[in-house]
C-alpha cells in the first residue's frame, strides 16, 4: 500500500513515502533554532511555509504522482500543539482530496517501530530517548498478537534527556543549540562530579541540568559538556539494564533523536553484550524526527483495516505511547 506520512510534532516538517514497508522517500525541512531554541508560533509558521515544497520533494524522490497515494498518516501526538496542527491539516487535506483512508499515528510508536524493524529485532526492550520523551518500554502481553500495546517500565520524572541537552546548549551559547553540539564540545573533556538520579527504572534530569548550568564558568566547558553527557547516559543505561533483567529481555533497541549519539549506542551495546542480548538501532535518518516513520506505522494501521473518519482525526499533545495500538 502506497502511504504518505507527515511528521510535524516539533522542529521538523517531514514527509515520507512507504510502500509495503519499504521507504521510497524521506524528505524534511527543519526549523533553524540557532542559539534561541523553539518559539512554537514561529516553528508552526516554518512548517506552513515548507509544507508544499517538502510534499513535492517526497513525491519526486519516490517517483510517484500525488494521485498514486493510497493512504495518508500524520502525527497525532505527542508534540507542540501549533506544529501538530499543521501536519494534521496537510494530511487531512490530501486524504480528503484523494478520497483515501487516513491514520493518526503516535509519534513514539513511529520511532520505535521503524527502529525495531530496521534493526531486525522481534520483541526488544526499547529505550526511547528524544527531546520531549525518555522512556523504557516493552510489549508485555502478547495475548492478542494483532493488536499489541507497549508498557512503560520506566521514564523521566521531569524533562526528556534531549530537552535537557538542548537547554544546556542554549545556556552555553552553542549554535545550533542541539545536544549534538554539546557532544562535539565534550570530545576532549574530563569528568567532574555531577548529580545522579535513578530510582528503580525511572530517572530525573533537572538536577543534573541545574548543576551543569551552575558549573559553566567555574570549570572548562568541555569538562562540563563531557560530564553532563556521561552522567545522563549512565543513568539511562543503569535503568535500562535493570529493566532488561526484570523482563529477561534478550533484545535491546534504542530509538529517538538522542539515539543518534554514537556514545550512547556504544554504552548500550556494552550493556546488551554483558547479558548476551542483541542490540539494534536505525540509521540516524530514522532516529531524527521524520515522515517515513509515520508512513511506516500508518501503512500497518491501514493494512489492519483501522479506519478513522476525517472528523475524528484530531491532535493530542500528550498522547502517551502505551495508549496506542501496535500492528505488526
Amino acid at each position: 500500500m502506497l502511504v504518505l506520512g507527515v511528521e510535524s510534532s516539533a522542529h521538523t516538517f517531514g514527509v515520507g513515502v512507504v510502500d509495503r514497508g519499504k521507504v521510497l522517500a524521506n524528505e524534511k525541512s527543519m526549523y533553524g533554532i540557532s542559539t534561541t531554541g523553539m518559539v512554537p508560533r514561529n516553528v508552526a509558521q516554518h512548517h506552513i511555509q515548507s509544507a508544499n515544497a517538502v510534499v513535492s520533494a517526497a513525491l519526486g524522490k519516490a517517483g510517484i504522482d500525488i494521485r498514486d497515494v493510497e493512504g495518508v498518516g500524520y502525527t497525532k501526538g505527542p508534540g507542540i500543539g501549533t506544529c501538530l496542527q499543521v501536519g494534521q491539516i496537510v494530511a487531512k487535506t490530501i486524504a480528503s482530496k484523494l478520497h483515501v483512508p487516513i491514520a493518526p499515528v503516535n509519534h513514539a510508536i513511529g520511532h520505535i517501530e521503524i527502529a525495531r524493524s530496521m534493526s531486525g529485532l522481534r520483541d526488544p526492550l526499547v529505550l526511547y530517548v528524544s527531546g520531549g520523551n525518555s522512556q523504557i518500554l516493552k510489549v508485555l502481553d502478547h495475548t492478542n498478537a494483532d493488536r499489541l500495546h507497549y508498557s512503560v517500565l520506566g521514564e523521566t520524572f521531569d524533562i526528556g534527556v534531549g530537552n535537557m541537552f538542548d537547554s544546556f546548549a542554549r545556556h552555553l551559547g552553542l549554535d545550533p543549540a542541539w545536544g549534538s553540539s554539546v557532544e562535539k564540545v565534550a570530545a576532549n573533556g574530563r569528568y567532574i562530579q555531577m548529580p545522579y538520579t535513578v530510582k528503580g527504572m525511572d530517572f530525573s534530569f533537572t538536577g543534573l541540568l541545574t548543576h551543569s548550568i551552575k558549573a559553566i564558568g567555574s570549570h572548562p566547558r568541555e569538562d562540563v559538556c563531557f560530564s553532563i553527557r556521561e552522567t545522563a547516559f549512565s543513568m539511562l543505561c543503569e535503568a535500562t539494564e535493570r529493566a532488561m533483567l526484570m523482563t529477561s529481555s534478550k533484545e535491546l533497541c534504542v530509538c529517538g533523536g538522542v539515539a543518534q549519539s554514537a556514545r550512547l549506542r556504544w554504552m548500550l551495546q556494552s550493556v546488551a553484550s554483558e547479558h548476551g542480548a542483541r542490540f539494534g538501532y536505525a540509521a540516524n535518518e530514522f532516529n531524527a524526527d521524520n515522515g517515513a516513520m509515520i508512513a511506516f506505522v500508518a501503512e500497518r494501521m491501514l493494512n489492519a483495516a483501522v479506519r478513522t473518519a476525517l472528523k475524528d482525526c484530531t491532535i493530542e499533545q500528550r498522547y502517551r505511547a502505551e495508549r496506542a495500538e501496535v500492528f505488526q
